[in-house]
């Protein structure tokens, strides 16, 4: 990948497709390309929360660029979860160009490939388990959202955020049923779930089940995951974009 695009690239991944509840968050990150991998990381959903914490600080001392983007649960309801995600993942992006002083020269984002990047970029399906560049971005993320998930929870906290950082779970739709919504719910996914409970007498919707994974996969806090090799550096199954 480096030989081909040059040292300086940047992995990119994202969190918080699936909640109810809080924004989506992104991180773009560069790693030294001649520094060996960090012990440890992999797949933030392989990792439990003291482990991501101490990766998350080593990964952010050791990067050459990092950034964090996101997209607000208002942007979630005005674009769809799609387009916001491509938002938060290209304001994160535009953080490491601009503290590189220039675009990275290549991208690599975990998943399917992006029209909408902006950036010219590698796409590698199950790309934070299998990229190391991409793991480290994908713990960063993970970690910052879980933070201002807890911070949140502090101004609401009837919703138990800081145990579901947003997860539709049977507590915070009771919660959602007993107090209604915050200025942080996405409006969108709500209305499914306010189906379920039987609020207006409907089915279930797309983002109903409590423990289902969303549409790249991220699942809620406690879903099992099963155990896999560590991330590689070269993502050799990567993809190109295409049209």
């Amino acid at each position: 990948m480096r030989v081909a695009h040059g040292p300086l690239v940047a992995g990119v991944d994202e969190v918080g497709r699936g909640p109810l509840a809080g924004p989506v968050v992104a991180c773009a990150v560069v790693m030294p390309p001649d520094a060996r991998a960090i012990a440890g990381v992999d797949d933030s959903k392989r990792l439990d929360a003291a482990a991501r914490e101490r990766l998350a600080s080593r990964i952010r001392a050791r990067a050459l660029a990092l950034g964090i983007g996101a997209a607000s649960a208002r942007e979630v309801d005005a674009l769809n979860v799609y387009h916001a995600t491509t938002l938060a993942m290209r304001r994160a992006l535009a953080r490491v160009e601009a503290a590189l002083g220039h675009a990275p020269h290549h991208v690599l984002v975990d998943g399917k490939p992006i029209r909408t990047l902006g950036h010219g970029h590698t796409a590698v399906v199950g790309g934070d388990a299998r990229c190391y560049a991409i793991a480290c971005a994908s713990i960063v993320a993970k970690v910052t959202r879980d933070r201002l998930m807890r911070a949140l929870a502090a101004r609401h906290p009837a919703y138990a955020w800081e145990r579901n950082v947003g997860y539709g779970t049977a507590a915070h739709r009771a919660a959602i049923a007993a107090r209604g919504l915050t200025p942080h719910h996405r409006r969108s996914f709500c209305a499914s779930a306010q189906t379920e409970l039987g609020l207006d007498g409907g089915h279930a919707g797309e983002h109903g089940p409590d423990a289902a994974p969303d549409a790249r996969g991220e699942a809620p806090p406690g879903a099992p995951h099963d155990p896999g090799p560590a991330p590689s550096t070269d993502c050799a199954a990567a993809r190109a974009p295409r049209d």
